[in-house]
């Protein structure tokens, strides 16, 4: 089975980040790491090849510092990495992306030979929760499109997917080759190994350009761009509660009714 798996480095989202002055997220000091639901969607792949054997292909869009998150990936499950990196790619929307990760696949398959049973992606990513990427990306390629995944198991050409709803789960199946994005599964990633680590910084990380992946230049870009960021607003800072402990829990509450007719509240 031949896997691909579309990642993206993203700021640490355990950081508190704050905006400059000039209303962009300032992210000086903070650690770029590869996106939550993305490591889900590789840990979902590697158990996968685990199971059924193959390959799994890692692709991420991104400047040279996207390497890191690449080489991560390698350490735990991934078998081929490789960059697209383009001046002209800056400032692509989710389309642009989905455009960029399509032109990618076909110049892997076409070079290897082998075309991909399961692209995974993850649910969104976490700087930018847009989740369109991946659905994208599905009708880009006129492929079956499974959202929202926590588990996958794949027999005789079939992908059989546990989709969580709201009302609760889906078996899914969709025939191969298909697109799947993938949410948070019942385990969690593994930690790369100190061998894996060294393993990794061995293997080899090789760039894609836009000529590289036959893309015309006005197709991907700022220009070429369906959406943009008008502003970016901090979320609401979170106001310290008032304890209330009076002798009884009837004067606790006596005073808490107090408190709201004095606010205006009730």
């Amino acid at each position: 089975m031949e896997i691909l798996v579309c990642i993206k480095q993203v700021p640490d989202d355990s950081a508190e980040i704050r905006l400059a002055p000039d209303g962009t997220p300032k992210l000086d000091g903070v650690a770029q790491v590869v996106n939550a639901f993305d490591t889900y969607a590789l840990e979902m792949a590697t158990r996968l090849k685990e199971a059924v054997g193959g390959e799994i292909t890692v692709v991420s869009i991104g400047k040279e510092s996207a390497r890191d998150a690449l080489k991560n990936c390698l350490a735990v499950g991934a078998s081929h990495a490789y960059l697209l990196t383009d001046p002209a790619f800056e400032g692509s929307d989710s389309l642009g992306k989905a455009r960029i990760i399509a032109g990618a696949k076909a110049k892997l398959e076409e070079t290897s030979g082998k075309p991909f049973d399961v692209i995974f992606c993850g649910l969104e990513a976490t700087d930018k929760a847009t989740g369109q990427t991946g659905v994208q990306l599905a009708e880009m390629l006129c492929l079956p499109l499974i959202t929202n995944l926590t588990d996958i198991s794949y027999a005789d050409g079939v992908v059989t997917a546990k989709q969580e709803t709201d009302f609760g789960y889906n078996l899914i199946d969709a025939a191969a080759p298909c697109v799947v994005t993938v949410n948070t599964p019942a385990y969690t990633p593994r930690y790369p190994t100190i061998k894996s680590k060294l393993a990794a910084k061995k293997m080899p990380i090789d760039p894609l350009s836009l000529e590289e992946i036959a893309l015309a230049k006005d197709s991907v870009g700022a220009e070429a761009a369906r959406t943009r960021t008008v502003r970016f607003v901090e979320p609401a800072q979170k106001v310290a509660g008032i304890k209330i402990q009076e002798e009884t829990c009837e004067d606790s509450a006596r005073k808490a009714v107090a408190m709201m007719v004095e606010a205006k509240a009730l």
